[in-house]
């Protein structure tokens, strides 16, 4: 296994962990640039509180699809924070079964996030999109200017034409081991461009053998990929530190 320093976890979940401040502090030891994405922006003062403190851990702003429903009027308050972060998500949409009944509310939360994000300029914003690619990406066509933010598509299961349209418009992906363990969508993985990838976890949502995925579990990921695209592990790494690089310019 790859030493974990200088590998990126562009999404993961720190606050979801039984114990928020300890994931915090995991992160930094293992020295894995981790983005801590938020579901609710009740969460950001606390996640922000405890990024501050680190040099590789850094906080997001969020209003998870998946929560819409019940807590869209949080949005006043994910405007209050906006100026505090640079990092926004998790937000998006989730056209599943159990989240379809809610999709006008979310639709709406999203067009918002965006609209606010090409005022403010400069955002970087982690983006869910299940079942929902065609309508995400329209969304950010419609209403964020390429040069006033810079998408990441999280876990993202799209089709490859979506995956090149995506791409066309300037979006990254950030790719996790559950992408990697998939047949259906390992085609659409190889299809991204080497310099449009990032690495996630997802934990605690991913699972490392028995237990949820932890930042520094993002080695296996770019082990993973480097079989895929046939690179070593270490190429990868050092391409995906410097994407990120990239996009946050």
């Amino acid at each position: 296994m790859i030493a974990t320093a200088g590998l990126v976890d562009f999404h993961c979940h720190l606050d979801l962990y039984p114990d928020h401040a300890a994931a915090v502090q995991d992160a930094e030891a293992s020295g894995v640039f981790t983005l801590a994405v938020t579901t609710t922006p009740r969460a950001w003062p606390r996640n922000h509180e405890l990024a501050q403190r680190t040099k590789h851990v850094r906080a997001a702003l969020g209003l998870h699809p998946q929560l819409v429903a019940e807590r869209e009027s949080e949005i006043e308050l994910w405007d209050r924070h906006l100026a505090e972060t640079r990092y926004v998500g998790e937000v998006g949409l989730d056209a599943g079964p159990r989240f379809f009944r809610s999709l006008d509310a979310q639709k709406r939360v999203f067009q918002h996030v965006l609209e606010g994000c090409a005022r403010a300029g400069d955002k970087i914003i982690t983006v869910h999109s299940i079942r929902s690619a065609k309508a995400v990406l329209d969304l950010v066509e419609m209403n964020l200017p390429p040069d006033r933010g810079k998408i990441v598509l999280h876990w993202f299961t799209g089709t490859k034409r979506e995956a090149e349209r995506a791409l066309e418009l300037g979006c990254y992906f950030s790719i996790n081991a559950g992408m990697l363990g998939n047949d259906r969508h390992a085609p659409m993985v190889q299809a991204i461009p080497l310099d449009r990838m990032l690495t996630e976890t997802d934990g605690p949502f991913t699972r490392t053998g028995d237990r949820p995925s932890q930042p520094s579990d993002v080695a296996s990921v770019v082990e993973e990929l480097g079989r895929l695209r046939r690179l070593p592990a270490r190429d990868v790494a050092n391409l995906v530190r410097d994407n990120l690089r990239t996009l946050l310019g």
